[in-house]
């Protein structure tokens, strides 16, 4: 007898697997899960680091940011010690004068905030971020009105401390849903404030508020809205990227001749992007880790099916021995079968996770990748090469002549 070869035996194997559609699906059915859960994951993973980036790089390379506490632990990541937890230090414009004093060619940006209740004619939104800074911030932040949407609040304004706002999208449309927000007054704390700028729409900031529902107004009002002049935090903008590192020493020889090292963190944009990043892409990790299991169930799955198989097919497997097929033939068949079965469980997989992963992207980052398809498809073939071993060893070692007297 002829030796089969590979094509044969796979055509011969789709004929089996395609013999029972029904059971054939529900037997790849742990597989498609498996394989949607870990493109999801996996791109929404990938859909935050890529938008976080763009977030980043709309501040530049050459941004420095001054926090108080220490944000950051001897590893580089995120600190969870005491200072960051009960943060006492307290900037003021003192010490924004007195990096302005002491440190030539940068940019100084003080920026304070609070939680503020704002109301329009109709309409009271609350726990909305107020920001305040100088009228530099818009420019620096990449965050000016286009044209046809107001403007950035003057120096003039700025100095004056003038009652005007400059607000997110999202706030100024939730606010006069039905008109054009330019120009229209709204209240904070009793007190009109008039709106004189909409910034498009941005999205939202991993880890932080939806920038699109922030304001930002003159520096004054805000500390009149807190009742006292405490910064959040001081920003500073070099004006090449090749300063920021001598900047940042600069930075902390001055601040440690007013405070503890451990009051305050110096840090750039590319810091708190390679923490954030790291954390992301460990959460990811993880996830990914967890949804893989289901790829195990379904593996585990496809193995009780193939080994069903392999008893109700015993005597065609003794009748094929019998006439001289090879027991290598018979193993690589069934192997094929399983094989078959994890590959239409991962294609399935793939398309429900892709269109999955086009619903989530209307509310959330998430982007599929050639990678996380290729992670995916790859597994679960290994998943079925894995787990149709043994039934495909079974078969290819069963007796003939017990095989063709099995009932």
């Amino acid at each position: 007898m002829l030796k089969p070869s590979l094509s044969d035996l796979f055509q011969s194997s789709i004929r089996a697997v395609l013999k029972n559609k029904s059971r054939t699906l529900l037997t790849s059915l742990g597989i498609i899960i498996g394989v949607t859960s870990v493109i999801l994951l996996t791109s929404i993973g990938n859909g935050l680091t890529i938008y976080i980036n763009q977030q980043f790089e709309s501040l530049g390379s050459n941004s420095i940011f001054i926090s108080p506490g220490k944000i950051f632990n001897d590893k580089g990541g995120f600190s969870g010690g005491e200072s960051s937890r009960f943060v006492t230090t307290k900037f003021s414009i003192a010490d924004v004068n007195n990096i302005k004093r002491n440190i030539r060619g940068i940019t100084v940006l003080p920026m304070a905030a609070t939680i503020i209740e704002i109301k329009s004619n109709k309409i009271t939104k609350d726990n909305i971020t107020l920001a305040g800074s100088t009228n530099q911030l818009g420019e620096l932040l990449n965050r000016l009105p286009s044209a046809g949407n107001g403007r950035w609040f003057t120096l003039e304004e700025y100095n004056k401390g003038s009652s005007v706002l400059v607000m997110g999208y999202t706030i100024a449309n939730d606010l006069f849903p039905s008109g054009n927000p330019l120009n229209r007054t709204v209240i904070i704390k009793g007190k009109n404030y008039k709106i004189v700028g909409i910034v498009d729409k941005k999205g939202s900031s991993f880890g932080g508020p939806d920038q699109d529902s922030q304001i930002y107004a003159p520096l004054d009002v805000v500390f009149n809205i807190n009742g006292n002049e405490d910064l959040a935090q001081i920003m500073v903008k070099t004006s090449s990227k090749d300063l920021v590192e001598p900047t940042k020493s600069d930075l902390n020889k001055l601040l440690l001749k007013k405070y503890d090292k451990d009051a305050f963190t110096v840090f750039d944009s590319s810091q708190l992007l390679s923490s954030i990043n790291s954390i992301i892409s460990t959460l990811t990790i993880a996830l990914t880790g967890i949804a893989a299991i289901s790829l195990v169930v379904g593996g585990i799955g496809i193995m009780n099916i193939m080994l069903v198989t392999v008893s109700e097919r015993t005597r065609e497997i003794g009748l094929r021995k019998a006439i001289g097929a090879f027991p290598n033939a018979i193993l690589i068949q069934f192997l094929f079968e399983a094989m078959i079965l994890s590959g239409i469980g991962g294609f399935i997989g793939i398309v429900f996770g892709a269109l999955g992963t086009a619903a989530i992207n209307n509310f959330f980052p998430a982007k599929v990748t050639i990678g996380s398809i290729s992670l995916a498809f790859g597994v679960s073939f290994m998943v079925g090469i894995i787990f149709g071993v043994a039934p495909a060893r079974k078969a290819s070692q069963l007796s003939p002549i017990e095989a063709l007297r099995y009932e």
